[in-house]
């Protein structure tokens, strides 16, 4: 399978703009709103998404942002790459809108609300993603913003591109990059 673009920069821009209005809709002056990334690949989304919202709301909004590697369910097996996490307030009673790139399994955002419990008891935890990968869940997880939603199988890749680190705002799907091997047994 080729790789195929599913957002182009025009796109992206539209839906991270749409994403923004949903929040004011639902947020309005975001005086018991907080938004946290999750970090790595969530953070490139809520750095955009805050920008926006301040540029088109004229509202100073409290961010954080959130590693997630000591929860994660396969940390033992897994290359960790430790961020920093950044919470400069109390998110005790707050409204928070958690931001991530890709909804997949779940397990990262399952991961990410262990975490957040460490830093208070939230009144709410909403969820938003750019990309909404559906029929992949392995958790009851399911995103209250979504930019776009996705039918795809397992075996695929999304990879989400940015223009501070990619050169590009784009999404594409591909197929998965990683060789697997099948052993074959004899009978």
């Amino acid at each position: 399978m080729e790789p195929r673009i599913i957002l182009d920069s025009k796109k992206f821009a539209l839906t991270l703009n749409r994403l923004c209005h949903q929040l004011i809709e639902n947020h309005g002056t975001f005086s018991n709103s907080v938004i946290i990334g999750v970090q790595p690949r969530g953070i490139h989304l809520a750095d955009r998404i805050v920008k926006l919202l301040t540029e088109i709301s004229s509202q100073s909004i409290l961010y954080g942002k959130l590693d997630i590697s000591f929860y994660r369910d396969d940390f033992k097996n897994k290359q960790l790459n430790v961020q920093d996490t950044t919470i400069n307030f109390s998110i005790e009673g707050k409204n928070i809108v958690l931001v991530d790139d890709v909804l997949f399994t779940g397990r990262t955002i399952r991961s990410a609300m262990d975490a957040l419990l460490d830093f208070g008891r939230p009144g709410k935890v909403e969820l938003l993603v750019l990309i909404d990968r559906r029929f992949t869940r392995q958790f009851p997880i399911q995103a209250d913003y979504i930019g776009k939603t996705i039918d795809s199988i397992y075996s695929e890749q999304v990879k989400v591109d940015w223009k501070e680190t990619d050169g590009k705002d784009a999404v594409w799907i591909m197929k998965e990059q990683k060789e697997e091997l099948i052993k074959v047994k004899s009978t």
